[in-house]
């Protein structure tokens, strides 16, 4: 038996591919609407976005960044700075 958790995992994998897609393919209003649904998804179900998804969407416009199309990254100190083209930031640790 298959349980509603592993199903909302399953559907934001596809729809994490889906927006990777459209923002490749530059619909990024598409995009935008695939990772507003995953999120909607993971709050409904309390599960946490896997780390790959999370660092490639912006917190701030739910764009789906692509670096060198829509999102900034550099490294500083000990952390990578993503800057996405509305201005939002995110930064990760690194060793």
């Amino acid at each position: 038996m298959v349980s509603d958790q592993q199903i909302a995992r399953e559907r934001i994998a596809i729809l994490h591919e889906k927006a990777e897609q459209a923002a490749r393919d530059g619909e990024q209003d598409r995009a935008r609407e695939y990772v507003r649904r995953a999120r909607r998804i993971a709050e409904r179900n309390r599960l946490s976005l896997p780390a790959e998804f999370d660092r490639f969407t912006c917190d701030a416009c739910d764009a789906y960044l692509l670096p060198g199309r829509n999102a900034r990254v550099r490294t500083r100190g000990g952390h990578v700075v993503v800057t996405c083209d509305c201005g939002g930031q995110a930064r990760y640790r690194y060793r």
